[in-house]
C-alpha cells in the first residue's frame, strides 16, 4: 500500500515537473454539487479537467476517501456522463500580480471582466501565503481617514485595523463602502464583491465607486451565480492582492462585501462532501476559515505597508447573534452596526453609534479626541435608553440633566452623523465639527 502511494506521488510530481506522464481517471458518481472520481492521484486543493459532452471543465479537489477523490467544478457544467475522463491538472492555482491591476475588474482567478484587454503582470504567485509572525507586525498607532464623519469622529479606525460592518439586507452597506473608497487617504483600494447580485456589481463599479474611485482600486467580483469554489476564492484573491500592495510599502484599504457569503460558500462545499453541521447548519470548517482569512489583513512588518480591512457581515433577520456575525465579532478589531430603523427613517449612513465600537481608537487618537467621542456617545446612549418614555411624553423634564441635554441636542447630533453619499468629510474637518458639537453639549 505504501509503495503504491509512493509510486502515485512520484507520478504526480513528475507531471508537475513537466515530465507530463498520463495522470487520469474516470467519474463514478455525481453527488449534489460534487463529483466522485477514481484512478486519479491529486492533492487536496489540486485541480483536474473533466471531459464532458460540451468540452473540458476545470474542477478542484475538495476531499477524498480511500482511492476516491471529490471534485467540485469551478464553473457551471453540463454534459457530464458516467465514466467521463478526469485528468490531473496543475493550472489555476497561481494568481498574476502587478500594478497594472489598478483600475481593473477581475474574477476570482484573475481573468479581466471589464473588456479592457489582458493584464500585464510581473509575477505569478500562489493565492495562499504563510501567516505573518504576530510579533513581526507593527502595532496599530495611526488613524486612517475614511471620509465618513461618523466613523472619523466617533468610531475612529486605525491604519491596519480589521472592522466589521454588521447589518441586515438593504440598509446601505454597499453605499457606505463606496463612500469610503471616495474619501479614504489609503494608497490602494481593493474591493471584493462576493456573492452579490450581478446587477449590483455593475452598479457598485459605475455609480458608487465611480471613475475617480476606480483609478486606485482593484475590484474582484464573484457574483452569486458563480460556483461556491469561486466565491470562496474571491475573498482569498482580494486578500492576496491587498497583501501584494502592502508588501510594496503601500497602505491598502480592503473592502469585502460580504464575509457572510464567503462562509456560506464554505458551508456549501463542506456539506457537499459530508462534513456534519455544527452550529445552525454551519460545519466546523467554516469557523476555522474565518480567522485564517481575516488574520491575513493588518499591519505588515518593518518596511511594509498596512491593510485596513472592512468586512460586511450580513445579519440574517437583523439578528446580531447569528453564528457568522458572532464569530466575526470575536475575531475583528471592532464593529460598526447599521440600523434598519435609522435607514427606514432616512438617516444615512445608518450607523448605530451606541452599538458600534472601535477597539483600537484609544491608541490612535489624542486624549482630547477620545473624550469628545465619549461625551457624544454618552448623551446619545442616554437618549436611546429613554427613547420610549420620551416618544410617548412620559418623561418629565428636569428628572435627569443628562437626558434633558440629550433631548435638546439630539437634532444636532443626528445632523453630525448624517452624510450624503457624494459628500466627503476629511478627518480634520470631522474632528473640528465634533469639537464644536462637544462644546455645545458641555455648555
Amino acid at each position: 500500500m505504501a509503495s503504491s502511494l509512493a509510486q502515485k506521488f512520484i507520478k504526480y510530481q513528475g507531471w508537475v515537473n513537466d515530465a507530463k506522464p498520463e495522470v487520469s481517471g474516470r467519474l463514478t458518481k455525481v453527488n449534489g454539487l460534487t463529483l466522485e472520481a477514481v484512478g486519479c492521484f491529486a492533492p487536496l486543493g489540486g485541480h483536474c479537467r473533466i471531459q464532458t459532452l460540451t468540452g473540458e471543465v476545470d474542477s478542484e479537489v475538495v476531499g477524498f476517501e480511500d482511492d476516491k477523490i471529490f471534485l467540485m467544478p469551478t464553473d457551471q457544467v453540463s454534459g457530464i456522463v458516467p465514466g467521463g475522463r478526469v485528468t490531473v491538472s496543475h493550472s489555476g492555482t497561481d494568481l498574476p500580480l502587478s500594478d497594472a491591476l489598478l483600475g481593473r475588474v477581475i474574477d476570482p482567478v484573475g481573468v479581466p471582466l471589464d473588456n479592457l484587454g489582458p493584464i500585464e503582470y510581473e509575477k505569478s504567485t500562489p493565492q495562499k501565503t504563510k501567516p505573518l509572525n504576530p510579533l513581526a507586525r507593527r502595532p496599530v498607532k495611526k488613524a486612517i481617514d475614511v471620509g465618513v464623519k461618523a466613523i472619523n469622529g466617533v468610531i475612529t479606525v486605525g491604519e491596519g485595523q480589521r472592522m466589521g460592518l454588521f447589518a441586515g439586507s438593504g440598509v446601505g452597506k454597499s453605499v457606505l463602502l463606496g463612500m469610503m473608497t471616495k474619501g479614504t487617504t489609503a494608497d490602494v483600494i481593493v474591493v471584493g464583491l462576493i456573492g452579490e447580485r450581478g446587477r449590483e456589481v455593475k452598479e457598485f463599479i459605475d455609480e458608487i465607486l465611480g471613475a475617480k474611485g476606480r483609478e486606485r482600486a482593484v475590484v474582484v467580483a464573484a457574483p452569486a451565480d458563480m460556483s461556491p469554489i469561486k466565491r470562496l476564492r474571491g475573498c482569498e484573491t482580494a486578500t492576496r492582492i491587498a497583501e501584494y500592495f502592502r508588501d510594496q510599502g503601500k497602505n491598502v484599504l480592503l473592502l469585502v462585501d460580504s464575509v457572510t457569503r464567503y462562509a456560506q460558500a464554505q458551508r456549501e462545499i463542506a456539506l457537499a462532501i459530508g462534513e456534519p453541521p455544527a452550529t445552525k447548519g454551519y460545519p466546523a470548517s467554516v469557523f476555522a476559515k474565518l480567522p485564517a482569512l481575516i488574520e491575513r489583513a493588518g499591519n505588515g512588518g518593518e518596511g511594509q505597508g498596512s491593510i485596513t480591512a472592512f468586512y460586511t457581515v450580513l445579519s440574517e433577520g437583523d439578528d446580531l447573534q447569528d453564528p457568522i456575525a458572532d464569530a466575526s465579532r470575536a475575531i475583528l478589531d471592532g464593529h460598526i452596526v447599521l440600523s434598519r430603523e435609522l435607514a427606514d427613517s432616512g438617516h444615512y449612513p445608518a450607523i448605530d453609534v451606541a452599538k458600534s465600537i472601535s477597539r483600537v481608537m484609544p491608541q490612535v487618537v489624542s486624549p482630547e479626541h477620545l473624550n469628545m467621542a465619549l461625551v457624544f456617545k454618552k448623551l446619545l446612549s442616554a437618549y436611546e435608553q429613554n427613547k420610549d418614555l420620551i416618544s410617548i411624553g412620559a418623561y418629565s423634564a428636569g428628572s435627569n440633566p443628562v437626558v434633558d441635554k440629550a433631548i435638546q441636542m439630539k437634532p444636532v447630533m443626528d445632523a453630525y452623523l448624517q452624510q450624503k453619499m457624494v459628500e466627503i468629510a476629511p478627518f480634520d474637518i470631522s474632528l473640528q465639527h465634533l469639537q464644536m458639537l462637544t462644546e455645545q453639549l458641555q455648555n
